[in-house]
């Protein structure tokens, strides 16, 4: 006999950190410009219960080049924005645009 079970919507735990719509317009954003480029290759969106992470890929099987992560700051009172290139961390910030700059910085550097 066929067994059907209901998943109960009070039990499943919403995410508590994500991406809204205005910051992963940014983070396209600036993906798109380094595809355009052929600098970056795929990208990845993982939620999980402490914080959202955007993960930037020159090819999709290997590790990420960087990592855009969101989590909530001291006590939950603000996000913070941490930009990671491997396990070396490039910046903080309270805001993502500021945390993004990295990338403008990264691109001066390479091109001079």
């Amino acid at each position: 006999m066929t067994s059907v079970y209901y998943l109960d919507k009070k039990h499943s735990k919403p995410f508590s950190v994500t991406f809204d719509r205005k910051e992963l317009g940014m983070l396209l954003s600036i993906y798109s410009q380094r595809v355009a480029r052929g600098e970056w290759r795929d990208y990845a969106i993982d939620l999980l219960d402490d914080c959202a992470v955007f993960s930037i890929f020159r090819h999709a099987h290997e590790t990420p080049l960087f990592a855009i992560i969101k989590a909530k700051g001291h006590k939950n009172r603000y996000d913070e924005f941490t930009v990671f290139n491997g396990q070396k961390r490039l910046t903080k910030s309270r805001n993502l645009p500021e945390a993004l700059a990295v990338f403008d910085k990264q691109s001066h550097k390479l091109n001079h």
